[in-house]
């Protein structure tokens, strides 16, 4: 039998704590960027590490204003989150050099939302291979940076836009 260790994963599955309310909603409302792993703020929007990222480097763009829908959002909250999805594709590039990237929302639950009741914009750096044998036969992801790292990189990059 192989074995692969993930420490990261082990918080994860032991700490068992769900939040009481909306996670998106209590990380704006925090005083600990750090431990939110929040990036950057903005004024209707914060970037934030995906704790349970896909790739190193995977962050999501998130208004403060709690609503599902693009369509719900406002004009302020729409436009800097789109020139914040600019900004992360500029970062992403600068901190990871990648060949790509996915760029993207998910919206409602069947469409792939994991927390569909407050939008969130994704962008993930990308790289030839990434996507192995590991993820397609194992349905094991290998990250090859820790969060600490990967916050220590983009917090410290610009996101002026």
């Amino acid at each position: 039998m192989d074995h692969l260790w993930s420490p990261w994963r082990y918080r994860y599955v032991t700490e068992g704590v769900k939040p009481t309310g909306c996670v998106f909603c209590e990380m704006a409302s925090a005083s600990h960027d750090a431990q939110s792993l929040i990036v950057h703020r903005a004024s209707h929007n914060f970037v934030v590490l995906n704790r349970y990222p896909y790739t190193s480097g995977h962050i999501m763009v998130v208004p403060y204003q709690h609503v599902s829908t693009l369509e719900q959002a406002s004009p302020e909250a729409l436009t800097e989150l789109i020139l914040l999805g600019r900004c992360a594709e500029t970062n992403l590039r600068r901190a990871y050099s990648c060949g790509g990237l996915n760029l993207g929302f998910n919206i409602g639950e069947c469409a792939g939302a994991g927390i569909a009741q407050h939008l969130h914009f994704h962008a993930l750096p990308r790289w030839p291979g990434d996507a192995n044998f590991m993820t397609a036969i194992g349905e094991t992801r290998v990250l090859p940076e820790d969060l600490s790292e990967s916050y220590r990189k983009l917090s410290a990059l610009s996101w002026t836009i």
